[in-house]
């Protein structure tokens, strides 16, 4: 009975360093892309980096947008599918890569596990830029190597153009399947992940601070004051704020990177009152500080963590992904008074704004029509700010879609120059 239970243990373990995924249904990008994620995207630059042909990655990722990549299956240093071509039978179709050593995993573990946040954007299916560099976990120039049974002799060919545009989609879902193509399943590294936080936590805990000396308070309490100890002296200023704790996902407790923003912006603010005795967000409104928000989180592509702060923050108040962000371009542009010039024009006094025109014609730049604080041409705008400077933005021609683009200058000219790349 014991072998039969044993034997049946072994068959029902799932075995996470194989997994097959569905066919993907064609979409359209927005944008003409096939990745919303920066490592989707790392992935898509390996494979066009290597091509010889660009009318072959042209074919190849028509073919993935009418869906012609079936299901998909991934096992450490291969990615594995059948693609529909022009003939009735489709071709085997695979990308093989190379898989991290002993030594590479270490180090991605060693850098996941040093900080908090790293391990909480992992388990949010988001990957940290700075795991990138610590162990070459994304493809180099090189490292994908593509192989097909049709007969076309392309590198890659069109069919495995098409897979490796359709595995950029499957990293986006869930960057675990890149982790997989390296050599490791999801379940064990969030197991070792698990572990080494543990240990870290220990550790952390054992060099904690002696405890503080105490006060009777009998003594303490003493009204005559007679053989009351001396305050101790302040506790000295962190350098910068602490970290926040890790929260795992839970389905009844809030979305984890919502905790950890709004704990990450409390130690913030904690600090910089401390520091400087002044709150440095009091005085903005509802909408100004969800703006400051989402500005601070990092945005080297919208990531799903991203996309869904975007999401809620918008919601909350009454706008859209697209009013906020056009409005984080704004405050990265000049922080409050950027936002400002995005939303509030005003009529500014004679003198800057007028002298701003002919200094654009005797720069040889195209006339430019004006409207209150803002000089617009076909694709390229200039606002005046309160505080004197000059905001650059841009649209396509001929459309009123103004986005902000470049940092702000007191002199016209120059702001222009700065988003012509002069």
């Amino acid at each position: 009975m014991n072998r039969a239970r044993a034997a049946l243990g072994t068959v029902a373990r799932h075995d996470d360093r194989r997994r097959s995924f569905p066919q993907v249904a064609p979409r359209e990008a927005p944008d003409g892309r096939f990745a919303a994620t920066w490592w989707g995207n790392a992935w898509v630059e390996a494979l066009e980096d290597i091509a010889l042909d660009p009318a072959r990655l042209a074919r190849g990722k028509a073919y993935a947008g009418r869906g012609h990549v079936d299901a998909i299956t991934v096992t450490p240093g291969r990615v594995v599918a059948y693609v529909h071509g022009s003939r009735p039978r489709p071709y085997r179709t695979e990308i093989r890569m190379r898989t991290l050593g002993d030594d590479g995993w270490e180090e991605f573990l060693d850098g996941a596990t040093a900080r908090p946040d790293h391990i909480a954007a992992l388990l949010d299916k988001d990957v940290p830029h700075a795991l990138e560099a610590v162990a070459g976990l994304l493809p180099a120039p090189g490292d994908l190597v593509p192989d097909c049974s049709c007969p076309d002799d392309g590198h890659p060919c069109k069919h495995a153009a098409a897979l490796c545009y359709q595995a950029a989609r499957l990293l986006d879902e869930d960057p675990f399947v890149l982790f997989l193509m390296r050599g490791r399943g999801e379940q064990e590294l969030l197991a070792e992940l698990t572990r080494r936080n543990a240990a870290r936590s220990a550790a952390e805990a054992g060099a904690a601070a002696p405890p503080m000396p105490t006060v009777p308070a009998r003594t303490a309490l003493d009204a005559t004051g007679a053989g009351l100890l001396p305050l101790p002296a302040p506790l000295p200023l962190p350098d910068r704020p602490g970290r926040p704790a890790v929260f795992p996902p839970d389905p009844d407790a809030p979305d984890p990177l919502a905790l950890d923003l709004l704990a990450t912006e409390a130690a913030a603010r904690a600090h910089a009152f401390l520091t400087t005795g002044l709150d440095p967000v009091a005085a903005l409104t509802p909408w100004q500080d969800a703006v400051r928000l989402a500005a601070a989180h990092p945005g080297s592509g919208l990531t799903a963590s991203t996309r869904a702060l975007y999401r809620d923050l918008a919601r909350a108040l009454d706008r859209t992904p697209t009013d906020l962000a056009r409005a984080v371009a704004a405050w990265r542009q000049g922080g409050a008074e950027g936002l400002a010039v995005l939303e509030e024009p005003w009529d500014p006094p004679a003198g800057p704004f007028d002298r701003a025109r002919p200094a654009l014609l005797a720069a040889g730049l195209p006339a430019f029509r004006p409207w209150r604080n803002r000089l617009s041409g076909r694709s390229l705008q200039l606002r005046l700010g309160r505080d004197g400077l000059w905001y650059g933005y841009e649209s396509d021609a001929d459309r009123e879609d103004w986005w902000p683009r470049g940092d702000p200058d007191h002199d016209p000219v120059d702001t222009l120059d700065g988003l012509l790349g002069r």
